[in-house]
């Protein structure tokens, strides 16, 4: 028995009748890896079972205290039934990636259970209308609350259910399991009462460690809520949210987002995917008329861990001007950046490795802040006004192909929960030297999330076309310039024949000097 930490407790306590903290991570396969092509639900289900031991997640369920005096405990399930939480559903013919999106936000948008563990596992089968994959392809949503995992131990789970080679193992048989008892009424109020009696004592060091880390963030994060309030925007995205959900996704090669990049000098491929995510939404917001002439922000990850070969760096939660009142893409990047750098130099940012226990900020934690601080704060009018407008939070992946029963993983993604107040939230996945952004959304907010996703997608073509411009005019800069050599004139030689003149550097397929000063140089971008 094991009790909830505060932050993990907080996910718990933020429900409410129209949002929940159901992250559900989405995996689809390509069965024609598998023995035979197939993978059959009866042995998924069998795969699942013989794992069940490598987590505690799967068989543990919320014991909440008495009168909530303090936070409730994890306990063993003594009546855990997998086939209650792994579940077997098809697409209806076509089976096309517009079905798959509304049956995924249906999952998502559900509440779990909280009298079970708060896990389910959903196999989709039918998906036979996607490109790029053969038909039988399928998918498994695993939807789990946030209080019970962390999204930075996502690819953990992940990697817990698959292989890394598409020859699978032999099942594992599983393993004995006695589900401890749960203690006593009596017992838990012992437990309340000496854990509030210590709590000032256990507390008191964290505390001010933490006060002391996140200072200069929170005074900010004050000062521009109290003195600024009226100076942030309002969208659509930032009223309270209905029970329904949106889920869409666009996926991009990782080294495009590198050679996007490199149009500003320092910047970060996590500033990069800022950049398209913010050029998205301002390109959706222009053609509703919505688009405010003030810049739009987020509360984004300094950093994606996203960058094969470079060095592990410090994760960081800042609220991020968007830069959506630039038109020119490249100069909003370079807003990013400065902001990026102008930020970490003043202490703005809250490093989550120096986080204590207690309120450790992650980019999976974003949601709880932005519950509690982005739904506004009241201004003079009456009104509230946003401290931000989405949130932009990345999702581990795996950092190698994997496969489910010999079933190769193609696509690794996460549909994630919003709030009042926040109705707009960007995942950024990576799996196969793929990235993946996929805005979930409030349905009455968002009524065309692929239209949304299509703004993304042009808004990630722009920039794409800007580094495509500046690599060929730099390998133009570079290009070595060829001097003419006159051609000598013809000599007789003592045969009476006449000598070959010197060598010339233009041939037969040169154009005369005259024809090629007459051609005139196209202006339009390289591609």
């Amino acid at each position: 028995m094991r009790q909830l930490r505060g932050r993990d407790a907080r996910f718990l306590y933020a429900d409410t009748g129209n949002a929940n903290a159901n992250v559900t991570l989405v995996h689809i396969y390509d069965p024609s890896t598998a023995p035979g092509g197939k993978v059959r639900f009866k042995h998924i289900l069998a795969h699942i079972e013989g794992r069940l031991h490598r987590s505690p997640v799967f068989r543990r369920k919320l014991l909440r205290m008495p009168l909530e005096l303090d936070y409730p405990y994890w306990i063993e399930d003594e009546r855990f039934d997998l086939e209650y939480h792994v579940r077997h559903i098809a697409l209806p013919a076509p089976g096309d990636w517009r079905q798959f999106c509304i049956q995924a936000s249906r999952i998502h948008a559900r509440p779990l259970d909280l009298s079970r563990p708060l896990w389910e596992i959903h196999v989709i089968e039918g998906l036979d209308g996607l490109l790029e994959l053969p038909r039988g392809s399928f998918a498994l949503l695993t939807k789990i609350h946030h209080a019970a995992i962390d999204l930075d131990a996502g690819p953990e789970l992940t990697m817990l259910l698959h292989d890394t080679t598409a020859t699978p193992p032999p099942p594992e048989p599983p393993e004995p399991w006695f589900p401890e008892s749960p203690p006593g009424t009596l017992a838990l109020l012992s437990r309340s009462l000496v854990s509030n009696l210590t709590s000032p004592l256990r507390l008191a060091r964290p505390l001010a460690q933490l006060a002391a880390r996140i200072a200069p963030a929170a005074a900010s994060l004050v000062s521009d809520a109290l003195l600024r309030p009226e100076t942030m925007p309002v969208t659509r995205f930032n009223a309270i949210v209905s029970p329904h959900r949106v889920f869409e996704t666009r996926r991009f090669p990782l080294a495009d987002f590198r050679r996007i990049r490199a149009l500003v000098d320092g910047a970060t491929v996590n500033e990069a995917v800022i950049a398209v995510c913010a050029g998205g939404l301002r390109r959706y917001l222009q053609h509703t008329g919505e688009l405010p002439d003030a810049s739009l922000s987020a509360i984004a990850p300094a950093t994606l861990r996203i960058e094969a070969g470079e060095p592990e760096t410090e994760l960081v939660l800042m609220r991020v001007s968007l830069g959506t009142d630039l038109a020119d893409p490249v100069e909003r990047l370079r807003w990013l950046h400065r902001q990026a750098v102008e930020s970490e130099a003043a202490g703005r940012a809250i490093p989550a490795r120096e986080l204590t226990d207690v309120e450790r900020h992650t980019p999976a934690a974003t949601l709880a802040l932005a519950a509690k601080l982005l739904g506004g704060v009241a201004t003079g009018a009456g009104r509230r006004a946003p401290l931000a407008h989405c949130t932009i939070a990345n999702v581990p992946g795996p950092a190698e192909p994997l496969f489910l029963g010999g079933a190769r993983m193609t696509y690794f993604s996460a549909i994630m929960p919003i709030a009042d107040g926040m109705g707009l939230v960007f995942a950024v996945t990576s799996y196969d030297e793929m990235l993946i952004v996929s805005p979930t959304a409030c349905r009455e907010q968002l009524p065309d999330p692929a239209f949304f996703a299509q703004c993304v997608r042009d808004s990630f073509q722009e920039y794409l076309a800007r580094a495509d411009a500046a690599t060929a005019a730099a390998q133009a800069r570079a290009k070595p310039v060829r001097r003419r050599v006159r051609s000598a004139p013809t000599k007789a030689s003592a045969a009476g024949t006449a000598a070959p003149a010197a060598p010339s550097d233009r041939t037969a397929a040169t154009p005369p000097r005259a024809a090629r000063a007459a051609r005139r140089r196209s202006t339009a971008p390289a591609r």
